[in-house]
């Protein structure tokens, strides 16, 4: 299948010539066709240079699954950042020994003291390294970060790629004096303008490509106005673009794709975590249907974990047979755990004081086995 040249670009971090020599080259011939709507619709810069491209994706609003999942703690996140800012006195290809940072890491971290005789505090930048090493970032020459897992002592050789220098936005003022997340939010829109509509318009477009779905309240609300009134022209445009269909309810609103979309990740996933999440769904809206489960006004549902977990096992002991060996074995409390955490992580649901939330989303997906379900292939 020939994915086109959005669904590349939205779809990865970005395109190292280093790596990619040949989509590298296709995509700079053909970024021109997609860079007025990437710019106008999006608002998002878009950076070509000799050595990689890039879209700066920035979403409407954070979500849960938009971190770096094999990071572990905050540490993690401050390790990265140290190593960025190591790399910035680095020369293209230049290399470094690991005690060269880890000496470094150590002299910055003033707020928390970092000792590399601590496990954790190796096994955290292991984690960074192995991601910088994943994206580009950083090269491994010689050695393996395993061994400095082992021994604080250990050594290992690495070469600076270079796309450090363009991991991080640029922002166009100083940051030192932002205080929350929402100092950051606010300079996304600081040179946009308002008036014009640009920034609701562009909200709406992230929202939808970038997000589960979008949710009517009292904060959206300018924002679901504008997808009713303008609802023929965003969904011809992005019909036109993507291999998808613009649903618009009540109070919620969803851009659905087809099977020949590639746009990063999706839902339902090839693995057994989105078949179980499925059938839960399934549960879920059999207990709405027989009325054990209420759905208020705004669509809002709600249960209690109690009654989540409930759910859970009845779905373990109905379907467990079609599932793979490490699900069917599973204890009740490590299922509960795993799918839980997955769909958190999706942010299907959001637990708060032993209250389950529910994303409209899951009012839209269900998972259901043949009625003569054995355990043998599914459906």
């Amino acid at each position: 299948m020939n994915v086109n040249t959005l669904e590349i670009l939205l779809g990865k971090r970005w395109i190292l010539k280093s790596r990619e020599k040949e989509l590298y080259y296709r995509m700079k011939d053909e970024i021109g066709t997609v860079k007025r709507f990437l710019t106008e619709k999006l608002g998002y810069q878009v950076i070509v240079n000799p050595y990689l491209i890039k879209i700066e994706k920035i979403p409407a609003e954070p979500e849960n699954w938009m971190g770096i999942l094999d990071f572990k703690d905050v540490l993690d996140y401050a390790f990265l950042c140290y190593v960025l800012m190591f790399l910035e006195d680095k020369e293209l290809e230049e290399q470094f020994v690991l005690s060269e940072l880890t000496e470094y890491v150590q002299g910055q971290c003033r707020d928390r003291a970092v000792d590399w005789t601590i496990y954790q505090h190796r096994q955290s930048l292991i984690r960074v390294l192995k991601f910088c090493v994943q994206c580009g970032i950083v090269k491994v020459t010689d050695g393996a970060e395993s061994d400095f897992a082992r021994d604080y002592t250990s050594e290992v050789l690495y070469e600076n790629t270079g796309a450090s220098r363009y991991f991080m936005k640029s922002f166009t003022r100083d940051i030192m004096a932002y205080e929350s997340p929402e100092d950051f939010k606010k300079e996304e829109w600081i040179d946009v303008d308002e008036e014009k509509g640009i920034v609701r318009r562009q909200r709406v477009y992230r929202s939808l490509l970038m997000s589960v779905g979008m949710d009517r309240t009292d904060q959206t609300e300018a924002d679901f106005d504008y997808i009713r009134k303008y609802r023929n022209m965003v969904e011809g445009e992005l019909a036109e673009l993507f291999d998808c269909e613009l649903q618009i309810h009540k109070t919620s609103a969803f851009l659905i794709l087809g099977e020949n979309c590639q746009l990063g990740r999706c839902f339902p996933e090839e693995n057994t975590l989105s078949d179980i999440a499925l059938l839960c769904f399934g549960l879920i809206r059999e207990e709405i249907e027989k009325g054990e489960i209420l759905v208020p006004a705004d669509e809002k549902i709600r249960i209690s974990r109690e009654k989540w977990e409930r759910i859970l096992e009845d779905c373990k002991q109905r379907y467990s047979s079609g599932w793979i060996k490490s699900y069917r074995e599973m204890t009740t409390k490590e299922f509960l755990r795993a799918v839980t955490e997955y769909l958190e992580e999706l942010e299907f649901i959001r637990i708060e004081e032993n209250q389950v939330f529910f994303h409209k989303a899951v009012g839209k997906l269900e998972g259901r086995y043949p009625e003569d379900f054995t355990g043998g292939n599914k459906k």
